[in-house]
């Protein structure tokens, strides 16, 4: 069983308030770096500065796109973010997917606006799939659309406001995950039982702002999670 510590690696520490400032920053990037953590998650307009403050040491720079409003921004302006985030230093996005879209049956356009992405960015994709507002068919058309897309990652929600990260959900995606598609679990992470649950259910990565409360199973806190 992992030690608090040893869940570093899987957990993105994310940091998206608004109005943080560039020492606010470059602090939040000091800690991935001395913790371990998988990932600093933060908003595109400080990747750079992010990327700059992490480079050599090993840990990726994730942020993300079409959030926390998902599904407003057109395809070709999610390429073209994509793109340039990738350009600042980013290694991984989040995107989200066009709800909308899906459940109008334009399954077409809801695999392009991922392949966009994914084309533009070539950095690894994960997919918030929001999955509480789809129904059953729903579901199982954004996970096989959005791998057909090129989605490296399946994730289940893009925050807490959407559905509190869970091991059955977590499941849900694993299960019919194809080979090197993998899964990350959002949304209200904040404490190291629940992290350890959803690595036991297949997630791989944890996006989560309550990181050095987890490490340090201090148990949960009132905190934001991504």
């Amino acid at each position: 069983m992992l030690s608090p510590a040893e869940m570093a690696p899987y957990i993105q520490h994310t940091k998206i308030e608004v109005g943080s400032t560039r020492d606010e920053m470059i602090a939040h990037a000091r800690e991935a770096a001395e913790y371990g953590f998988n990932a600093a998650m933060v908003p595109a307009s400080w990747v750079s500065v992010v990327a700059a403050e992490l480079a050599g040491t090993g840990v990726e720079v994730a942020s993300a796109l079409d959030f926390p409003t998902v599904g407003v921004t057109t395809s070709a302006g999610k390429a073209a973010e994509a793109e340039q985030i990738a350009k600042l230093g980013a290694t991984q996005i989040d995107m989200g997917v066009q709800l909308g879209w899906l459940k109008s049956g334009m399954f077409d356009e809801f695999r392009e606006d991922i392949a966009g992405v994914v084309r533009a960015s070539g950095v690894p994709v994960k997919v918030m799939l929001e999955l509480p507002l789809l129904t059953d068919a729903e579901k199982e058309a954004a996970v096989e659309l959005s791998m057909e897309a090129g989605a490296t990652y399946l994730k289940n929600a893009s925050s807490g406001q959407i559905e509190t990260a869970n091991p059955a959900s977590v499941r849900y995606l694993v299960e019919r995950a194809r080979e090197g598609v993998l899964v990350k679990a959002s949304g209200s992470i904040k404490s190291y039982a629940q992290g350890l649950d959803l690595l036991r259910a297949g997630a791989v990565l944890l996006g989560t702002s309550a990181g050095l409360s987890i490490i340090s199973d201090t148990g949960d806190e009132a905190t934001k999670s991504y």
